[in-house]
């Protein structure tokens, strides 16, 4: 027993590590995107990342662990943080950690044996779909607009 909560601890941690940088890409985001809907999008979807942090540490109370402070913007490297990138950039971004979180959640559906978690993680892998195909549909948005006068092809 000790040994599946030791697993399952790690796990959860893992999660909600996953959700909180989700978080902060989202703020990120937000802050950047010259769409006024889009902001309002990524600032929605920020809250959520935050709902589902919490519903990973209920997860973690079950187990009878408590939840200490993270600290995961202490680790997140350049990489990570995509400050360089443009609006295009930003949102393809998303969508390739959007699919890494519905592997993960998937992945670890399978192997929880509580029955609750599997429902938990399930109900994420719904939610982070959600995200990625909102993210692709803004994408989608911007390929089919004009490319902005600074990236016109110059005509000599």
């Amino acid at each position: 027993m000790v040994h599946k909560v030791e697993k399952m601890k790690d796990i959860l941690t893992f999660a909600i590590e996953r959700e909180v940088e989700a978080y902060e890409l989202y703020i990120y985001m937000a802050a950047h995107m010259a769409n006024p809907e889009m902001r309002i999008v990524c600032e929605d979807l920020a809250k959520k990342e935050l709902e589902h942090k919490a519903k990973l540490e209920q997860e973690f109370i079950k187990i009878g662990e408590t939840v200490t402070d993270l600290n995961v913007s202490d680790y997140v490297t350049a990489a990570d943080n995509p400050m360089d990138m443009d609006c295009e950039d930003l949102l393809v971004f998303a969508i390739k950690k959007e699919n890494q979180s519905i592997k993960l959640y998937n992945d670890l559906a399978k192997i929880v044996e509580d029955n609750d978690s599997r429902q938990v993680l399930l109900f994420l892998v719904n939610e982070e779909i959600d995200h990625k195909q909102c993210f692709e549909t803004e994408y989608q948005s911007l390929q089919t607009q004009p490319p902005p006068p600074d990236r016109l092809p110059s005509a000599r």
